[in-house]
Parts: structure tokens; sequence; C-alpha cells
């Protein structure tokens, strides 16, 4: 379970190099990564290793250095109770923050000399009391085994202490070998206690399963038992998995099962994988990297009411409900045949962002007679046409006569159709001349 806290904006210790991973037949026994011994990794460690407590460094952090992954986040699981944390923490000179202290954890912020702060959560060895689907009421513990036993798949629940020893309770080293993402124990039971869980088994295996592999057969026939229980996730869980798994390598494949076990159309409502397979190759033949809410809008949106639908359900931003209502619409129209003109009308209408994503959404729908030189050249049109600013101002139509009130945009807009049916050349010069033309013809 994660905490549904923001941890602090700071930096993180160094990436892990592949030189950890995991190779074919070998299971090591200690983990060699350069965040290890970094010098904010190694305070931690001292600091939380005293008066018989341990603590070791658990879960994406070690799973990603064994496969040879960049690590981002560094998470501590400590046999320390959240005050011993916070008091081991604060005599080691560590800003400490109870970013979910109800459950145990606490985010430590280690400033080193010559290094940029870096933040850790630090989480106390649980047992869950008590779970409804969606959270657990946890008992602080000391038992490594009971902590692994309640997380949710094997290659989340490794753990590797100051000196690099691994410990694997549950079996995720010979997972992560063989790049499989089961549950722990007993599925069932693992997605009753969180029914989140059912689509980070897909966001995961999507993330981590090689191609052309398939889902853990049983996982799935406990992900079909346990579907309703999706109903009772928040937008926002939903969300932050989704837009994940969205942009994971095996994504396609993901969606597809989850389609095939009756789990997308809950999550998207109607979807369209073969869009989503034009987008995924819309972005690789423009060199693009994968986008969320562009794939979002690829797999399941066709008109605005998806899009308002979707930004309802998972709670997006303004902003992204904004991106989806622009690539469901159907002005200007953008399609690889259009005239250079055209394009930069429609560049000039929707600006940079909106015109490249309507882009894309038009390259995912082309018809058979698809170009790839021809989307690329639309596609780079910004790039060597900077949007011009339309040059005149209500003040340049009042001073022909024209008084002030709504007259005044009629006029702008009828100047400005001008101008742009003019490849955007007209001088300001030229377009006063022009206005005081139209408008003198208009009262004759």
């Amino acid at each position: 379970m994660t905490s549904s806290s923001t941890r602090p904006q700071t930096s993180q210790p160094p990436k892990a190099r592949s030189e950890g991973a995991l190779q074919p037949g070998h299971k090591p026994s200690r983990l060699k990564a350069d965040w290890l011994k970094s010098p904010a990794v190694t305070r931690v460690f001292t600091a939380l290793n005293q008066e018989g407590f341990e603590a070791r460094v658990v879960g994406g952090a070690v799973r990603n250095s064994l496969l040879g992954r960049p690590v981002s986040d560094i998470d501590f699981a400590t046999t320390a109770p959240p005050d011993d944390t916070i008091r081991l923490a604060q005599a080691a000179g560590f800003k400490t923050i109870a970013t979910g202290i109800e459950h145990g954890t606490v985010t430590l912020v280690v400033k080193s000399p010559g290094a940029p702060p870096a933040s850790f959560e630090v989480t106390t060895l649980r047992r869950d009391v008590d779970t409804d689907g969606r959270h657990a009421k946890v008992a602080f513990s000391q038992d490594w085994q009971a902590d692994a036993s309640r997380r949710d798949f094997t290659i989340n629940a490794l753990y590797v202490d100051a000196e690099g020893r691994i410990y694997d309770p549950v079996g995720g080293l010979d997972d992560i070998l063989h790049k499989r993402v089961r549950f722990i124990g007993d599925p069932e039971q693992r997605i009753a206690e969180d029914y989140l869980r059912i689509l980070r088994f897909f966001r995961f295996f999507a993330e981590y399963a090689p191609p052309e592999s398939v889902p853990d057969t049983e996982a799935l026939e406990a992900i079909v038992r346990g579907r309703g229980g999706l109903a009772r996730l928040s937008g926002e869980r939903i969300r932050q998995e989704m837009l994940k798994l969205l942009i994971a390598p095996q994504a396609l494949s993901a969606l597809s099962a989850m389609r095939d076990y009756g789990i997308l159309h809950r999550i998207c409502g109607v979807t369209r994988l073969g869009i989503f397979r034009k987008m995924q190759a819309a972005e690789a033949l423009l060199s693009l990297s994968p986008d969320p809410l562009r794939r979002l809008a690829a797999l399941a949106v066709t008109v605005a009411e998806d899009a308002k639908r979707l930004a309802t359900r998972w709670r997006l931003s303004n902003t992204g409900r904004n991106r989806l209502l622009q690539m469901a619409a159907s002005q200007p129209q953008i399609h690889q045949d259009m005239k250079e003109l055209d394009a930069k009308i429609a560049l000039y209408r929707l600006g940079v962002d909106n015109y490249r994503d309507r882009l894309l959404m038009a390259c995912a729908h082309a018809d058979p007679n698809y170009q790839p030189g021809r989307w690329i050249w639309l596609y780079e049109l910004p790039d060597r046409w900077p949007i011009p600013q339309f040059p005149l101002k209500g003040s340049d139509i009042m001073a022909l006569g024209v008084p002030e009130g709504p007259q005044i945009s009629f006029w702008l807009k009828k100047i400005e159709t001008y101008w742009i049916k003019r490849n955007f050349e007209p001088s300001p010069r030229h377009l006063r001349r022009a206005a005081k033309q139209l408008i003198r013809a208009a009262s004759s």
C-alpha cells in the first residue's frame, strides 16, 4: 500500500547502474548499485541502524536495479516505530515530515555536503489488521516476512541492507529473472485487500513483461472474480495507474488482456485498440516519447462526450480535460493532403501543442493511403514557421472612424480573415489601407 501524500520535490541519489542487473541463470546474493553507496543513503542507514533497529531499502529501487533500469525513488523499511524513526532521524540532522504517519511512513530530507537535498520515505514494518478493498488498518511489526507477505507482487517485496545483501522472502528474485508479475500468496486475497491492485497488475505487466508474453493465469482468474470492486476506486487512483500503464512498453498487450477479461470497459468505456496501436506507430514515426493523454484520446475518445466522461471519472486536471476535448474536436480538420496554407491556418488557430495533438490523432486515424513523409512535414511546420501575431488592434479600427462597440470586433475579424487568406503576409500598413477601403465600401 502506498501513501497518498506527495513526496517533497527534492533531488534524488544517483541512478543505479546496470551492473546490478540479474543475468540469466544467476541469482545474486548482493546488489551492486551506485545509489546504495551514495552519501545520503549511507547516512540514512547509519542513522536508522541503531538501538537494535534495522533498516533496509525495499521495493522499486531494488527491483529496478536488478533489472538494470533507472532508479528514481529509494524507499526504506524499518523495524523502528514511527516515533523512533523520527527521533533517530532528527538526531542525525535530517528534516522529518509525517507523510503518512497512520501507516507508519515518515519522509526524511537529507542534506549532504556538495549535493542537493534528497528525500526518502521510511515506513515501519506492518501487518494488515483490517482491509476494505480501498484502505487498510495496520499494526506495526518487526517481522520482515509478515511485512513482505502483505505487499502486492513478488518483485516488489525484495529488500537490501546497508551491505547490499538481498533478502527475498517471497520468491521475487526468480520472478525478476523470468520477468514475471505474480501476486504474493493468494491473488484473490491480495485483490480483496485493495482493488487497485487489479490495475497495478496490468500496469506492472505492461512495464516489465517481455514482448509476446501473457499475464499470469492465476492472477487473471482472480481478477475476473474481483473486478466488481473496481467501482469502489476513486478517480485519482485510477488515473495514477492508467496514465502510467498507457505509456509502458507493453501497453498494448496489457490493454488487450484488460479488454479480454472485462476490465477495460469498466475503466474507459468504449475503446479502440486499433487506433491506440496506430497512435503508438505515429509517435514512433515522429520520434516522440509516449504521451499518456494522447494515447488515452486514441484509445477511448471519439466525441466530446467521451472526453468529458473520462475527465470526470478520472478526475483529470482542467488542462488534461481541455486537451482531450481538443483532440475530440473535428475543426479545423487536419489531414495528410492539406495544403500548406491550410496547415498554417490550423496551426494559427490551435497553437503549437493543440495542433500537434490533433495532428497525431489524425495520423492515427489515417486511411490506407498513409504517407509517412507527409505527416512528418506537417508535424515540423511549427519549427519552420513561427506563428505570427495579427498586427492590428481595436485602436486601428477606431482610428478609421468606427465607434467603440461590437463593430470593432466585427471588423477586426474581417480584416484578420483577409490577412490569413493572403498567407499572413500583408503588413500593418497594407492592412490598415485594406480596412479603410472595406469600411468605406460598407458604409456607402
